[in-house]
Protein backbone atom coordinates (compact mmCIF):
# COMPACT_ATOMS: atom_id res chain seq x y z
CA UNK A 1 0.00 0.00 0.00
CA UNK A 2 1.08 3.41 -0.93
CA UNK A 3 1.08 6.25 1.68
CA UNK A 4 -0.47 9.75 1.91
CA UNK A 5 1.98 12.22 0.53
CA UNK A 6 4.30 9.36 -0.42
CA UNK A 7 4.61 11.57 -3.78
CA UNK A 8 6.78 14.79 -3.35
CA UNK A 9 5.23 17.84 -5.08
CA UNK A 10 8.33 19.82 -4.87
CA UNK A 11 10.22 17.00 -6.61
CA UNK A 12 7.34 16.32 -9.32
CA UNK A 13 7.10 19.94 -10.25
CA UNK A 14 11.16 20.88 -10.97
CA UNK A 15 11.36 17.79 -12.64
CA UNK A 16 8.28 18.65 -14.69
CA UNK A 17 8.78 22.25 -15.15
CA UNK A 18 12.72 21.84 -16.46
CA UNK A 19 12.12 20.91 -19.65
CA UNK A 20 9.63 23.86 -20.42
CA UNK A 21 11.82 26.65 -19.36
CA UNK A 22 14.81 26.04 -21.07
CA UNK A 23 17.27 28.82 -19.60
CA UNK A 24 15.69 29.05 -16.19
CA UNK A 25 17.15 27.39 -12.91
CA UNK A 26 14.03 25.21 -11.30
CA UNK A 27 14.95 24.41 -7.90
CA UNK A 28 13.48 24.20 -4.04
CA UNK A 29 15.95 26.11 -2.21
CA UNK A 30 18.00 29.03 -2.73
CA UNK A 31 22.03 29.41 -2.56
CA UNK A 32 24.50 31.77 -2.12
CA UNK A 33 24.98 32.15 -6.14
CA UNK A 34 21.51 33.24 -6.64
CA UNK A 35 22.25 36.57 -8.65
CA UNK A 36 24.18 34.35 -10.93
CA UNK A 37 21.50 31.71 -11.95
CA UNK A 38 19.15 34.26 -12.94
CA UNK A 39 16.12 33.85 -14.00
CA UNK A 40 15.44 30.87 -10.79
CA UNK A 41 12.16 29.56 -10.29
CA UNK A 42 11.73 28.08 -6.78
CA UNK A 43 8.88 25.44 -5.82
CA UNK A 44 8.18 25.15 -2.29
CA UNK A 45 5.10 23.52 -0.57
CA UNK A 46 3.59 25.38 2.16
CA UNK A 47 1.20 23.14 3.00
CA UNK A 48 -2.27 21.56 2.26
CA UNK A 49 -3.76 18.32 3.37
CA UNK A 50 -5.08 14.77 2.01
CA UNK A 51 -8.01 12.57 1.99
CA UNK A 52 -5.90 9.70 4.57
CA UNK A 53 -5.92 7.53 1.43
CA UNK A 54 -4.44 8.20 -1.77
CA UNK A 55 -5.59 12.38 -2.73
CA UNK A 56 -2.84 14.98 -1.58
CA UNK A 57 -4.07 18.20 -1.65
CA UNK A 58 -0.81 20.18 -1.65
CA UNK A 59 -0.49 24.17 -1.19
CA UNK A 60 2.57 24.95 -3.54
CA UNK A 61 4.30 28.76 -3.08
CA UNK A 62 5.99 29.30 -6.36
CA UNK A 63 8.92 32.46 -6.11
CA UNK A 64 10.59 33.79 -9.70
CA UNK A 65 13.98 36.01 -9.09
CA UNK A 66 15.19 37.74 -12.21
CA UNK A 67 17.38 40.75 -13.10
CA UNK A 68 14.15 42.94 -13.54
CA UNK A 69 10.49 43.14 -12.49
CA UNK A 70 9.22 42.96 -15.74
CA UNK A 71 11.59 39.40 -16.53
CA UNK A 72 10.10 37.93 -13.48
CA UNK A 73 6.38 38.43 -14.19
CA UNK A 74 6.78 37.19 -17.55
CA UNK A 75 8.27 34.13 -16.31
CA UNK A 76 5.69 34.00 -13.34
CA UNK A 77 3.03 34.37 -15.95
CA UNK A 78 4.43 31.41 -18.15
CA UNK A 79 4.76 29.23 -15.17
CA UNK A 80 1.03 29.96 -14.53
CA UNK A 81 -0.19 29.35 -17.65
CA UNK A 82 1.88 25.52 -18.14
CA UNK A 83 0.60 24.95 -14.43
CA UNK A 84 -3.01 25.43 -15.17
CA UNK A 85 -3.22 24.32 -18.93
CA UNK A 86 -0.55 21.70 -19.36
CA UNK A 87 0.22 20.41 -15.52
CA UNK A 88 -3.80 19.63 -15.26
CA UNK A 89 -4.50 15.66 -16.21
CA UNK A 90 -0.52 15.08 -16.66
CA UNK A 91 0.76 11.70 -15.49
CA UNK A 92 4.19 12.78 -14.41
CA UNK A 93 6.68 11.81 -11.69
CA UNK A 94 4.99 8.76 -10.20
CA UNK A 95 1.68 10.87 -9.93
CA UNK A 96 -1.61 11.82 -11.47
CA UNK A 97 -2.94 15.49 -11.09
CA UNK A 98 -5.92 15.71 -11.12
CA UNK A 99 -6.36 19.60 -10.48
CA UNK A 100 -4.46 22.58 -10.30
CA UNK A 101 -5.73 26.42 -9.63
CA UNK A 102 -4.52 29.67 -8.38
CA UNK A 103 -4.65 30.40 -4.76
CA UNK A 104 -2.72 33.88 -4.43
CA UNK A 105 -2.13 34.78 -8.43
CA UNK A 106 1.40 36.16 -9.60
CA UNK A 107 2.60 39.63 -7.32
CA UNK A 108 5.34 41.12 -6.82
CA UNK A 109 7.20 40.48 -3.61
CA UNK A 110 10.23 42.46 -1.97
CA UNK A 111 13.15 40.66 -1.45
CA UNK A 112 16.13 41.57 0.62
CA UNK A 113 18.51 41.85 -2.45
CA UNK A 114 17.77 44.74 -3.87
CA UNK A 115 19.19 43.59 -7.16
CA UNK A 116 17.16 40.73 -8.00
CA UNK A 117 13.49 41.37 -8.43
CA UNK A 118 10.68 38.57 -7.01
CA UNK A 119 7.28 37.59 -8.26
CA UNK A 120 5.37 34.81 -6.57
CA UNK A 121 2.38 33.11 -6.60
CA UNK A 122 0.64 30.21 -4.40
CA UNK A 123 -1.11 27.38 -6.65
CA UNK A 124 -3.29 24.05 -5.41
CA UNK A 125 -2.27 21.01 -6.51
CA UNK A 126 -4.32 18.05 -6.58
CA UNK A 127 -2.30 14.92 -6.77
CA UNK A 128 -2.09 10.95 -6.09
CA UNK A 129 0.37 8.33 -6.55
CA UNK A 130 -0.06 6.42 -9.76
CA UNK A 131 -1.63 2.79 -9.06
Amino acid sequence: MTAVGSVDVEVLLIAWLRPQLPGATVRAELDNNLGNELPTVQIQRAGGDDDGFRLDRALVDVNVYAATRGAASVLSATVRGLLLTQLRGAATGGAVVGHVSTVSAPAWRPYENTGLRRVGATYEIYLHPVP
